[in-house]
């Protein structure tokens, strides 16, 4: 199984994980400041802004792209609930 590299900045710490996993998940584990209250794309309280490797994310989807915007969050910034690590990033929270 394919893996990557996730930083997470705010804890310095990099762990692999398999390719596909969503980033809340990593987050919970290794006790980032990532917080979230859902877990479904609703609320918005999981955004994370992507230092590096903004193209290894998967693609927003149509929600996430709506609560992104409702959030007024900038380019580089994603929903850790929504987010599959596809390569090596660099996240902290926003």
């Amino acid at each position: 199984m394919a893996k990557a590299q996730v930083t997470f900045s705010d804890i310095s710490l990099s762990v692999n994980v398999p390719v596909g996993t969503r980033v809340i998940e990593i987050s919970e584990k290794v006790g980032s400041g990532i917080v979230y209250g859902c877990r479904e794309c609703d609320c918005g309280t999981c955004l994370m802004k992507v230092e590096e490797g903004w193209n290894n994310l998967s693609e927003p989807s149509v929600l996430e792209d709506k609560v992104l915007r409702e959030n007024m969050a900038g380019r580089h910034f994603r929903l850790a609930c929504q987010a599959q690590v596809l390569g090596d990033i660099k996240i902290r929270p926003a």
